[in-house]
């Protein structure tokens, strides 16, 4: 039995009751947002969305990405209501430790939460994300008649999200692809923290979004038809992502705080929650109460979704079959890393190869082996190493397994976490380390989210050379490592950068970031002892014994000078140096505490030599440690020019070692 217009009016006004006193009992929290959206919260919920409460993964499901995160007591209501596990009990337990409803949705923790929001535009370009990733996947695997793939990828985003730049180069590359499968709901309230947003923002927004290839229409947020309509009209708009600018009033219902700042980011007040309540038609005294008939309109709800997406699986079941079940499998399936290893280069000793070659030779395999690999560059793809030919490539009107990000690093990072977000697919971005710093704020979400996201960051030091100071990272390696739950892995050759991408693509509870060389670097000599598949341990000896005189910390580019510096020091003065590899302290730090012992221990000198800042490097040299690194801005001049003035070179090296040693 479809849904009339009193019965929405329930739903939404029990909405708002419900988001008012789950701020108020936690005295913290937006009620605004949640009570200005009920209507448009009402009719995706009731009327327009496919979901199976009883199975959130299923692969068909409309998406549901609330991009205006700060509004999460909206998302925690439709949760509770349309059966997802989320309690009233867990709704009076808002914003406190370990609960199922924290302050911002977060991933893999609430039932139903597709995407972690709060820092604005996140959402939004999430959302990009996943319509690229449906449409690769209904490619992939949809025939004439026998459309598997074929949902929608809803948000709500607010004034905030549109003038954040992050929205606005997701919705540019989302208009230049196409994506008809991408509808956003826009609530403008036309308020934020400081006021009217027209102190700082009075632009066009339909005008603009029209320019980017947006089909675009404006409504009342609070009229249930005009919002039903215009989401019925935008699903049949193939060749256009949609945007529905819904006039929306904040707090919407409050007695005397209707359409006021003050609103947004306080709980209203018991005094002013009662008297709302009261102007609502409610009992000013009944706190988190639900009318029984609402549960009993969710009940039917879903019982027309549990018969939708049984539906569904059989179709799936007579269309996926023999060959395609098997690809599709694949597609939802770790990768075999012992049979990927077998089939990835092998490179010999002595040879001379950057980091970022080896891993563009890496990337011809992956994407041979792997259906379900893909990923794509800020329009650097010659530098980074990353584009492989003959392999289906993004343009207008067109997604691709190779995708065309352009210059947008911000949108990059978001959309590569839509994509990790929707599953099915193991994806990379590319782009030189510097502009990590454009990234950060993506980076940040998918270790917050436990995304597998890959991020192939080459130019990875000074050694940019000529390009100066501008384009060389010198704090960044520091500044990643900093990011909890980010393996951060700068090897040292070609063969660790093999293990490098194997450790990548086998971590499913994380992002891994890839730390690359612009310059050539020796392939190191390797015994039973130096093996390279120490790398998963993330530091290991790569020369000399045990009974040394000192131990040399090194990363990436710097390990083979080192060794090199070693040798220089045992041959002109009988000094014995070890020299560990150390490319990822993240693996260093899961291994036991023996191992990491009897690598480091207490009584012998330690040397860090890394073209970066120093810091965080005392956790493993100590503070009285030498350290050969970058605390300064770079130079504009040839490589071998800035490895002599930084004292990169193995002389120079062994000079200061001998130094420390006191020899």
């Amino acid at each position: 039995m479809p849904i009339n217009k009193d019965e929405l009016k329930l739903i939404a006004r029990t909405v708002r009751t419900l988001a008012m006193d789950t701020v108020q009992k936690a005295n913290s929290g937006h009620p605004g947002m949640p009570m200005g959206c009920a209507d448009i919260a009402a009719v995706l919920w009731g009327k327009v969305m496919n979901y199976n409460s009883e199975d959130p993964a299923w692969v068909n499901r409309d998406r549901f990405i609330l991009s205006a995160g700060h509004g999460s007591a909206l998302l925690y209501t439709m949760l509770h209501l349309s059966g997802y596990g989320v309690t009233l009990d867990d709704l009076k337990q808002f914003r406190q430790m370990g609960s199922l409803t924290p302050g911002h949705p977060e991933y893999r923790h609430t039932p139903g939460v597709e995407t972690t929001t709060g820092p604005l535009g996140q959402g939004f370009a999430n959302g990009v994300g996943m319509a690229i990733a449906e449409k690769l996947l209904a490619e992939e695997f949809n025939t004439p008649g026998n459309e598997i793939i074929d949902h929608y990828i809803y948000a709500i985003a607010g004034d905030g999200c549109i003038m954040e730049g992050l929205s606005a180069e997701a919705a540019s590359l989302a208009g230049h692809l196409k994506l008809g499968n991408l509808i956003y709901i826009y609530d403008s309230n036309r308020i934020t923290i400081e006021g009217s947003t027209d102190i700082a923002f009075t632009e066009d927004v339909k005008k603009r979004f029209e320019a980017y290839g947006w089909d675009v229409a404006e409504i009342d947020g609070h009229d249930f038809d005009q919002i039903e309509n215009s989401l019925l009209v935008a699903q049949k708009v193939k060749d256009k992502p949609s945007l529905i600018i819904a006039r929306t009033d904040i707090a919407k219902g409050s007695a005397s705080l209707e359409g006021s700042e003050e609103s947004h980011g306080a709980p209203l007040g018991v005094d002013e929650v009662k008297a709302s309540k009261e102007k609502l038609g409610c009992s000013g005294d009944a706190v988190f109460n639900v009318p029984e008939e609402v549960y009993n309109i969710f009940r039917r709800v879903k019982e027309d979704n549990l018969k939708l997406c049984a539906s569904w699986k059989d179709k799936f079941n007579s269309c996926i079959t023999g060959e395609q079940k098997a690809r599709w499998n694949a597609f939802f399936s770790a990768p075999d890393i012992d049979k990927l290893r077998a089939l990835l280069p092998v490179f010999k000793s002595g040879e001379k190869i950057a980091t970022r070659v080896a891993g563009g030779k890496m990337l011809e395999v992956l994407y041979k082996e792997l259906p379900n690999f893909l990923g794509g560059s800020a329009d650097l793809s010659p530098s980074n190493k990353t584009h492989v030919k003959n392999i289906s490539e993004s343009g207008h009107g067109k997604a691709g397994r190779i995708l065309h990000y352009g210059v947008r690093e911000n949108a990059m990072g978001s959309i590569q976490n839509g994509i990790a977000y929707y599953g099915g697919f193991i994806n990379f971005s590319a782009t030189f380390l510097v502009f990590m710093d454009y990234m950060r704020p993506a980076v940040r979400m998918a270790a917050l989210s436990g995304l597998q996201s890959i991020y192939v960051y080459t130019h990875d030091s000074i050694f940019v050379g000529e390009d100066g100071p501008t384009h060389q990272p010198v704090e960044h390696l520091a500044v990643s490592r900093a990011i909890p739950n980010l393996n951060v892995i700068r090897p040292c050759d070609a063969e660790e950068t093999r293990e490098a991408w194997l450790a990548a693509l086998g971590r499913t509870d994380g992002p891994t970031m890839l730390a690359l060389s612009r310059q050539n670097l020796t392939v190191m000599d390797r015994d039973e002892k130096s093996s390279v598949m120490n790398l998963h341990k993330g530091a290991y000896t790569i020369y000399g014994a045990d009974n040394s005189d000192v131990i040399i910390l090194a990363s990436g580019s710097e390990v083979g000078v080192s060794v090199e510096a070693a040798k220089i020091m045992e041959k002109e003065n009988g000094i014995k140096a070890r020299v560990v590899s150390f490319p990822c302290w993240e693996l260093f730090n899961q291994q036991s505490e023996t191992y990491r012992k009897e690598l480091l221990p207490d009584n012998i000198k330690k040397v860090v030599v890394e073209a970066g800042t120093r810091i965080g490097w005392e956790r493993y040299s100590g503070d009285k440690g030498l350290f050969i690194t970058v605390d300064e801005f770079g130079r504009s001049a040839p490589e071998a020019a800035l490895a002599d003035y930084f004292g990169f070179t193995p002389a120079k090296i062994a000079e200061r070692v001998k130094k420390y040693l006191g020899k």
